[in-house]
């Protein structure tokens, strides 16, 4: 009888399993804390087949990947990202992220095993994504799939990031940027005179400021009584609490008819305080909730969409950022008659940045 070879230290065991009547493999890859081995196994039908999948949990162990599960999906990359890798971050963008991992990155690559995903994988669901999103969509939703990967990478879940081989196709075109007509600018501003969003507007139409600022803005940034009046735009609720850029610090002079509405905006909020009492709180915000507190942006667009209504326009197809460029935007076309360019330029006289 010939006698059985032994296998080499560190080579794994190999052996038939009369009940799963399959060939089992198995190999130590580390101990526990506790000093209990850890013993990684696989399965195949045939002999070959369990030395094949031996070879590959020895390979892994080599390459450091000790603790990879086989059965490691994208979709668990992607969930714990989601749940550990956006820490600190603003919750409009945890917000976006989470929607845009559950809408197009999970439905569609959530079952492959993260191991066995592949370059060609990802051209195939990006261009897929291609016909529907556009480019800039495509290439939030390829970080969210490449920010996933690279920390299952960082903890040994898989051995290379195939993300970074693939490159953003072109995606369907974007929503263009318009801006308001004349009629359309002087509608909005008369419909928001009566809404708690009515120095919003105004400030938004006359001084370019961005939505962000806006909500932002502390009433110890603006200078009502000041030669000329103005507001210091130096900060957002952007993460950090920093403009867009630095060179978007500015301070605006403000034209009368922005004076006259955030003083009476001033005599509105000073009402809403008392009629708060102690649910106030006082966060010396200019644009506030009726308990003080910052608005968001959802506040923002439901209170500026009952605005537009009111102002005979679609309420879908307008949000607050097409405000910022309107007025330039007015002023540089050349369709607009002279007198209305003149009684724009009397309503809006004295814009100009003084810092």
């Amino acid at each position: 009888m010939t006698a059985r070879r032994s296998r080499g230290g560190g080579d794994g065991g190999l052996h038939w399993d009369e009940q799963r009547e399959r060939w089992i493999a198995s190999v130590t890859v580390g101990y526990a804390p506790a000093g209990k081995r850890i013993v990684k196994k696989a399965s195949g039908k045939t002999k070959t087949e369990a030395k094949a999948k031996l070879k590959e949990i020895i390979r892994d162990y080599d390459d450091g990947l000790t603790t990879t599960a086989h059965n490691y999906t994208v979709g668990d990359a992607v969930r714990d990202w989601l749940k550990f890798g956006l820490s600190g971050r603003d919750e409009a963008t945890v917000t976006t992220r989470t929607f845009l991992a559950n809408k197009h990155v999970i439905p569609a690559l959530g079952a492959r095993k993260l191991r066995e995903l592949s370059a060609d994988d990802v051209d195939r669901w990006l261009a897929d994504k291609a016909k529907q999103l556009s480019t800039r969509s495509l290439r939030e939703v390829r970080s969210v799939l490449k920010r996933a990967v690279e920390r299952a990478q960082a903890r040994d879940k898989v051995k290379r990031n195939v993300v970074l081989l693939c490159e953003i196709p072109k995606g369907q075109e974007g929503r263009p940027s318009k801006s308001l007509t004349f009629d359309q600018a002087a509608a909005v501003l008369t419909a928001a005179e009566e809404t708690t969003l009515h120095a919003y507007v105004v400030l938004s139409l006359l001084l370019g400021a961005r939505t962000e600022e806006l909500r932002a803005l502390t009433w110890s940034q603006v200078d009502l009584d000041g030669t000329p009046p103005s507001i210091m735009v130096w900060r957002s609720v952007r993460e950090g609490g920093d403009t867009k850029t630095r060179k978007s610090r500015r301070t605006l002079a403000m034209p009368r008819r922005c004076v006259d509405t955030l003083k009476l905006h001033r005599e509105r909020q000073d009402v809403a305080r008392k009629a708060a009492g102690k649910s106030w709180q006082d966060n010396n915000l200019v644009f506030a909730s009726k308990v003080g507190t910052e608005l968001d942006a959802h506040n923002v667009r439901r209170s500026f969409r009952a605005v537009l209504k009111k102002a005979g326009l679609n309420e879908k197809e307008w949000t607050p950022r097409e405000m910022r460029h309107s007025f330039v935007s007015l002023l540089s076309d050349s369709g607009i008659p002279l007198e209305n360019i003149s009684r724009l330029a009397s309503i809006f006289r004295d814009l100009c940045v003084v810092g």
